[in-house]
C-alpha cells in the first residue's frame, strides 16, 4: 500500500512524482502495491483522514510512503511503534526530513499563531475604542 501526500493543491504535480517514486521504490523491493492513497493537506492538524483510516484498517499489513513528515509532522515514531505492535509495519523510502516542507509547515504555524494573537489584540482594540466612543457620545 502506498501513502502520498502535498500539503496544498498548487503540489498536485508534487504528488504524481511522489507516487512514481513511491511506487518504483517499493516494487523494486517486491513489496505488492495493490493501492495507493493519495491525500492533499496538512499533517500538522492530524487531520488526514485518509491516512487514518489506512491507520484504522488492519487489512492493511503495510504502508510505504516518501517521508515521514507525509504522514505526521511530528510523533512519526508513536505511529511506527503502534503499527508494529499491531504486526503491521510503515516503510519510509527516504528517512532523512524534507527541509522546505518543514520550514513551510513551521511558516504555517506562525503564521496561525501571529494571526490569532494579532486578530485577538486588533479585535479587544476595536472592542476598547467602541467603549471609549460610546462613553464620550452617549447619543
Amino acid at each position: 500500500m502506498v501513502y502520498a501526500r502535498v500539503s496544498s493543491v498548487d503540489q498536485k504535480a508534487d504528488l504524481d512524482r511522489q507516487v512514481a517514486r513511491v511506487t518504483v521504490w517499493a516494487t523494486g523491493q517486491r513489496l505488492p502495491v495493490d493501492r495507493v492513497v493519495t491525500e492533499i493537506g496538512s499533517a500538522f492538524d492530524g487531520h488526514c483522514k485518509r491516512f487514518q483510516a489506512l491507520l484504522g484498517d488492519p487489512s492493511v499489513s503495510t504502508i510505504v510512503a516518501e517521508h515521514r513528515g507525509r504522514f505526521a509532522r511530528f510523533g512519526a515514531e508513536y505511529v511506527e511503534a503502534a503499527l508494529r505492535a499491531q504486526g503491521r509495519r510503515l516503510l519510509v523510502v527516504d528517512p532523512a526530513e524534507v527541509d522546505d516542507d518543514l520550514v513551510r509547515d513551521v511558516t504555517e504555524i506562525l503564521t496561525s499563531l501571529c494571526a490569532r494573537l494579532y486578530g485577538r489584540r486588533a479585535a479587544a482594540n476595536r472592542a476598547r475604542r467602541a467603549v471609549q466612543a460610546a462613553i464620550e457620545d452617549p447619543t
